[in-house]
């Protein structure tokens, strides 16, 4: 008996897996549909909102008496949700995403209805808001199963209601379509987008791109293609909750970040595989150690970042030119990219790191300034302006070496003189 429920027992994982995998499945897609269906409900009832407010807009205060009554006859009916503040937002929400639902869901029934009036009319409403609640597709990837997310500014699937809630506190239009397309496509809990927002990641990535890159960034998301798109300036590490002190020594700051791991790599962004850390490599007896290594499964390449609590010098560059030069040489395998060395330390001179690092500083070696605390929007402008005082190109080397050999004023005139 003993051996039949033995045998019984390693027979029931399989099956057990897959019908696990099957409810797991079913319960992410109703909870996927219930979220769903409140996004498409709030929209409705700001776009009711704002329709009935267009036909009274003549009159003064009519959008606050209009809103005052529907959240005191809403409450009595439905309790908590739906006061003043909500109904406002679901106004907010319609104007700020006029296309949420496909034109020919969301206005397929208003024009049947457009010669109505009275009950007929209001029937009608009723009518075409609940087609748009049950015609609507709710596939638990929308918009991502060709690879090809949607455009911003329409329904996913992907997006609860307290994301798009979290979405509509982003006033540049620009800034809130990057964050929604970096929502969906990494599967930012509304927590990650709500950091995200707080660290300003727009902001710190809009920093290095002209005007034609900071549309991409808007259009197209965070798209990495060269090293330097994978980085960030500054790194924001407020999560590790340090207090910004002179006894703040490297090895703690390392600590803190493999304790909030999972953390740090949201913070590092889309490709960063934890490798390792404290790496050693050994020189003729010489022990040396790289504080964090990662893989970037994008860029195919090696990470290698270097933590200084103290203000960046030629002699950290130096050792982190050591650091990438070895790896390429002993660790890289066939089919990696060039390594990547990182620098993050809590201040920099640019002019140092320019003139040290060369047209190193544009291929594979970065500094990065970290912060212990969110960033403003001030502090970031400050930063700008404080790098594109370095942003001029090195001396062309041609030019030096021609005007070295230039002949010099000769000594008899000298004389003559």
């Amino acid at each position: 008996m003993a051996k039949k429920i033995a045998a019984a027992t390693t027979t029931i994982p399989p099956l057990y897996g897959r019908v696990r995998e099957i409810l797991d499945a079913a319960r992410g897609n109703i909870a996927r549909t219930v979220n769903t269906t409140q996004v498409i409900a709030n929209w409705l009832v700001g776009r009711e909102i704002v329709e009935e407010e267009q036909q009274g807009k003549k009159r003064a205060g009519y959008g606050a008496e209009l809103l005052a009554d529907l959240a005191a006859r809403l409450k009595a009916e439905f309790e908590a949700g739906y006061g003043v503040d909500n109904l406002e937002l679901f106004r907010r929400f319609y104007l700020e995403y006029p296309r949420l639902l496909p034109e020919q869901i969301s206005d397929a029934a208003r024009r049947k209805s457009g010669h109505l009036a009275g009950t007929a009319a209001n029937s009608e409403t009723v009518r075409r808001n609940s087609e748009a609640l049950q015609q609507f597709p709710l596939p638990s990837s929308h918009g991502l199963a060709s690879g090809v997310p949607l455009p911003p500014g329409q329904l996913s699937a992907n997006l609860s209601w307290t994301h798009y809630r979290t979405l509509l506190r982003v006033s540049r239009s620009e800034a809130r379509d990057f964050y929604e397309i970096e929502a969906i496509r990494n599967a930012w809990s509304a927590r990650e987008l709500e950091r995200q927002i707080n660290s300003l990641l727009f902001d710190r990535l809009a920093k290095s791109r002209d005007k034609a890159g900071l549309m991409r960034l808007a259009v197209q998301g965070h798209e990495i293609t060269r090293p330097i798109d994978a980085l960030k300036d500054p790194v924001v590490l407020e999560f590790l909750d340090l207090p910004e002190s002179p006894q703040l020594v490297e090895s703690k700051l390392e600590q803190a970040l493999i304790g909030k791991l999972e953390t740090f790599l949201l913070e590092l962004g889309k490709g960063f595989a934890f490798v390792s850390r404290q790496e050693r490599i050994t020189l003729d007896g010489d022990h040396f150690y790289i504080d964090l290594v990662f893989y970037h499964t994008v860029l195919k390449c090696f990470v290698l970042i270097d933590l200084k609590v103290g203000k960046l010098t030629h002699a950290d560059l130096g050792q982190i030119q050591f650091y990438v030069n070895y790896y390429d040489r002993e660790r890289r395998t066939e089919g990696d990219n060039p390594t990547i060395g990182l620098i993050l330390c809590p201040d920099k001179n640019d002019a140092v790191v320019k003139y040290t690092l060369g047209e190193q500083q544009e291929r594979n070696i970065f500094t990065s300034r970290y912060q212990l605390y969110l960033p403003t929007v001030e502090e970031l402008e400050d930063e700008l302006r404080r790098e594109l005082r370095f942003l001029s190109p090195l001396p062309d080397k041609a030019k030096i070496k021609k005007d070295s050999k230039a002949p010099a004023k000769p000594k008899k005139n000298r004389e003559q003189s």
